[in-house]
């Protein structure tokens, strides 16, 4: 079989890609902002100290596409024959397995808070001498931290589903949500200001479930990525309808008796191996001719060999 073209995107997904990128580093530059606010504003509060928490976390993604870009464009190799394409199944779940493990930690943590009946105080401070409470500082923060990043979250998502990138995709979600938890840490800030001290508390664990469910469902869809599940549709668990259509496709040629195809995730493309019964004498024109084909449907199909055989596998 004729040799696989090192990958390039077309050429309307590299500005996608390209924007992508650049939305990823003003990202970091606010997350940053962010984070070191949010530090030096969350006092004794829990729910902040959990919001704050989710802040830092939510670095990792946008770091991990910048990190996986980079080196998902390197040629295939000796050492990396299929390239690196899976690079990004694995930043997907390294930041999936932090997000899990900080939900867990964050759960126990406010839980605790919460049974032992700690009570937060939000106290006040001097500015150009008036005296403010801190929680409208606290809030202002939130309102920082949830503003823009809603604007990024909504501008990755159509580009997270052109380039068929969870990681990107994942990233996007959390930032378009995260008006949820600065409005559950502001609830509970207003809380305590009414002397309602247990609102903190059941604040901060409604964000850390939030973070914990996320957690689990994305290092449950990057662990079975790995595993070569069948190439799903993002946001569901349906098989992506390419798939179907090369299978409809290679039994429609005529020279092809029986046909069967299977493909697997390899970060933004498919991998796959086609089994084809041919009617009679194999012609190798045909079979180059198919082979172009296939190649020719999407991008996303990315390498893959077109088997002669017999009779079909089991697979």
């Amino acid at each position: 079989m004729r040799s696989i073209k090192d990958f390039e995107l077309p050429p309307h997904l590299r500005e996608t890609l390209k924007k992508a990128k650049k939305l990823e580093w003003i990202t970091l530059v606010y997350l940053v902002s962010v984070t070191i606010l949010m530090y030096l504003v969350l006092g004794s509060s829990q729910a902040m100290k959990t919001a704050w928490l989710e802040d830092v976390l939510s670095i990792i993604p946008s770091a991990g596409f910048l990190i996986a870009s980079k080196i998902n464009s390197k040629a295939p190799n000796d050492k990396f024959p299929f390239g690196y394409h899976r690079v990004f199944s694995i930043a997907f779940l390294v930041g999936a397995v932090a997000l899990l493990g900080m939900g867990l930690f964050l759960v126990f943590d406010s839980s605790m808070t919460l049974i032992k009946k700690e009570h937060p105080t939000i106290g006040h401070m001097q500015i150009f001498g008036y005296t403010i409470w801190m929680g409208w500082i606290m809030i202002a923060a939130l309102i920082y931290s949830a503003a823009p990043a809603m604007w990024l979250g909504q501008k990755k998502v159509p580009m997270a589903k052109k380039l068929h990138n969870k990681l990107l995709y994942t990233d996007a979600s959390a930032q378009k949500a995260d008006y949820l938890t600065a409005l559950a840490a502001i609830l509970g800030i207003l809380g305590v200001g009414m002397g309602l001290w247990w609102a903190d508390s059941v604040a901060a664990i409604f964000i850390s479930a939030s973070i914990l469910k996320d957690g689990f469902k994305h290092t449950k869809t990057a662990a079975l990525d790995l595993m070569d599940r069948y190439p799903q549709r993002l946001l569901t668990e349906h098989e992506d309808e390419i798939i179907i259509d090369v299978s409809n496709r290679v039994k429609s040629w005529p020279w092809v008796k029986e046909a069967k195809v299977r493909f697997r995730e390899a970060g933004q493309v498919y991998f796959g191996q086609i089994a084809v019964v041919p009617k009679g004498e194999l012609d190798m024109d045909k079979l180059i001719q198919g082979y172009d084909e296939i190649k020719e449907m999407h991008w996303k199909l990315h390498d893959f060999t077109i088997d002669p055989v017999k009779e079909l596998p089991k697979w």
